[in-house]
């Protein structure tokens, strides 16, 4: 018998843009999930974004929507609504991005879609909560990093503000949406009952970044300022070498006396700023100041070595195109090269997570703007007029022309 994918069998409905409801769809398709993109005329905003071979497969788009099949739908029409619920009647998930105020509009509100669909789980992505008081306000990954905190942790390198250079809020809440989904269809398991799952961007980052810097502030009154100084710290940085960067974290106490010795300077321990662990987390910028000149005195190629040997935690510095090449990823196979239909050869991360009683893997290359359209309407129960009706022009299903 072959082995299966861990969420095959469940049927999910995406009605989302951009990144951050694309790519927890495409989460939920590497573990099998049947994943369907419903999409605008217009497509997803992301498929004239980046280089392109085609009008509507931007690069960006191509990395958050394998594993799924488009269809179209103008959810502005009254047709679409039908088409809609006999979607919603085969799927387990409905998975948006819209605004609420948006959303009610189209009836895509939990309270109405339960009374057909009981066993529905409805995933709502949102900027900030429904019951808070930034509620309905637009958001996107500039926005969060700015509300949240993160932009200004940056001050400490930048010397103002700044945001960190991936739009890590999008990828986060994609990551906590999947999560929350998966644990959802565990529960309707044992109930038979589905629910409304809401994930806010604003208060997944608050509390993505609170894990280490509500510091003092997990106590009540507040024993100590927020923020965790050994992280937040221009000495944390990757270090000069005599020909490039590298970074290195000593993590225990043999660690450290093996460093400074290879460094030729074992006497360092007898510091007391460096012989223990608390020491060092109390005056880590004096200690983070001595490993920078220490690593100074030789060359990547020299560390390497040394560390490697010593089994002292380090890393290279990559540039983003050193990863195409990396010893490491090409000996699991992390690049794959797939030949797409009308994008040729194109190349894909493959799924990260690997288990070893159920397959994690790419079965649907990235779907061309309503390439499935005419094959889900048949599988919702339209017969071959019907379905060339709806996708001819002026039809609900009929894209819009490039």
């Amino acid at each position: 018998m072959s082995i299966q994918r861990p969420l095959e069998g469940i049927r999910v409905l995406e009605i989302a843009s951009i990144i951050v409801g694309p790519l927890c769809g495409q989460y939920l398709g590497d573990m099998g999930a049947e994943v369907i993109k419903l999409e605008p005329p217009e497509g997803d905003r992301t498929r004239v974004m980046g280089p392109r071979r085609s009008p509507r497969m931007g690069s960006f788009f191509m990395t958050s929507n394998r594993n799924k099949r488009s269809i179209v739908l103008d959810l502005k029409t009254p047709e679409a609504r039908v088409i809609l619920h006999k979607l919603l009647a085969s799927c387990d998930v409905l998975l948006h991005s819209m605004r609420t105020r948006a959303a009610d509009r189209l009836g895509l509100n939990y309270e109405s879609l339960k009374v057909a669909h009981p066993k529905l789980i409805f995933c709502h992505v949102a900027g900030y909560g429904d019951d808070g008081a930034y509620a309905g306000r637009a958001a996107y990954d500039d926005i969060i990093q700015a509300a949240s905190g993160l932009a200004q942790l940056q001050t400490v390198v930048a010397g103002q503000p700044r945001f960190i250079p991936t739009i890590l809020a999008d990828k986060l809440t994609g990551l906590q949406a999947a999560y929350a989904i998966a644990m959802a269809l565990i529960q309707r398991g044992k109930t038979d009952v589905g629910q409304k799952i809401e994930v806010p961007m604003f208060e997944t980052m608050v509390a993505f970044n609170m894990v280490e810097h509500q510091w003092g502030n997990a106590f009540e009154p507040p024993i100590a300022p927020m923020g965790y100084e050994p992280v937040s710290t221009a000495s944390r940085r990757p270090y000069r070498t005599k020909d490039g960067f590298l970074v290195l974290l000593p993590y225990n106490d043999s660690d450290w006396h093996k460093f400074f010795e290879l460094a030729g300077a074992p006497e360092a321990m007898n510091d007391e700023r460096f012989a223990t662990f608390q020491a060092r987390q109390k005056h880590f910028r004096v200690v983070w100041d001595e490993v920078e000149r220490q690593i100074a005195c030789k060359t990547n190629e020299e560390w390497l070595k040394l560390l490697t040997q010593q089994d002292i935690p380090f890393s290279v510095v990559n540039s983003l195109d050193d990863l195409v090449d990396d010893p490491h990823l090409k000996s699991v196979n992390f690049w794959e090269i797939h030949q797409h239909p009308s994008e040729g050869a194109v190349r894909i991360p493959r799924v990260p997570v690997q288990m070893s009683g159920a397959r994690t893997d790419i079965t649907r290359l990235q779907p061309q703007l309503g390439e499935h359209s005419a094959e889900i309407l048949r599988e919702c129960g339209f017969n071959a007029n019907e379905i060339a009706q709806l996708t001819a022009e002026g039809g609900p299903c009929r894209p819009v022309a490039d």
